[in-house]
């Protein structure tokens, strides 16, 4: 008997059977493009062998995925001067948002920055409720951050990167995605009245789903070609 788990990064289960060598248990979870698989052979009876499915499954969740796991943040760093770090920003994983330690910005305020942060490279940075209000935010390459409820009023983000950031519940109003990449961005439940869309680079899927956000106004919505 061959039991197969797989397990999307919905978290749903699916569990198919069928005939094949007894002794053999296989079990594997995927998630995105992470693979565990757990090869081994046994006479347990079938009811032993979904329980130890189930327990790799339930690990690899809890081990590998980042996107299922994405609310369970680690503990606020306590590393003094924490915000300033990004005026550094993290220089060893540039857009793919690789680092030694986490970029922790969260509850950080860097309301009407003006030349602190332009240019620089904040991927994978934790921003959530952190505060950029009015500041100068130009260039900046911020793929893979999670600002979720963050507020960016008034940001200047022209010719940004902005891929693949959780904007989620974030305070967006006025803020200026001038020539910006905003592909694979979530802005679920954010507040875009009299942000500034123009010439924003965003992929078709992408724009279908930040269209579907009541609070971009009609001049936003005529510069993202809104529907």
């Amino acid at each position: 008997m061959v039991t197969s788990c797989f397990l999307s990064s919905s978290s749903s289960l699916h569990t198919s059977f069928s005939s094949c060598n007894r002794r053999q248990i296989l079990c594997k979870a995927v998630i995105g493009e992470s693979r565990i698989a757990t090869q081994c052979s046994s006479s347990l009876s079938k009811e032993i062998r979904n329980v130890t499915c189930g327990i790799l499954a339930a690990w690899a969740i809890t081990s590998i995925s980042p996107v299922i796991a994405a609310q369970r943040l680690p503990p606020l760093s306590t590393e003094p001067n924490r915000c300033e770090r990004a005026f550094v920003g993290n220089t060893i994983g540039q857009a793919n948002g690789v680092y030694d330690k986490p970029l922790d910005l969260r509850f950080c305020d860097f309301s009407n920055d003006k030349s602190n942060l332009k240019g620089k490279t904040l991927s994978a940075a934790l921003a959530s409720d952190a505060k950029f209000d009015g500041a100068n935010m130009t260039e900046v390459i911020m793929s893979k951050a999670y600002a979720v409820g963050a507020s960016f009023q008034g940001t200047d983000f022209t010719n940004a990167v902005l891929d693949r950031v959780v904007f989620d519940k974030a305070n967006l109003k006025g803020a200026i995605f001038k020539n910006a990449v905003l592909s694979g961005s979530t802005f679920n439940d954010a507040q875009l009245e009299d942000a500034v869309f123009e010439d924003t680079i965003i992929g078709y899927i992408d724009l279908q789903k930040l269209c579907v956000n009541t609070t971009i106004s009609e001049e936003g919505r005529a510069e993202l070609g809104c529907r």
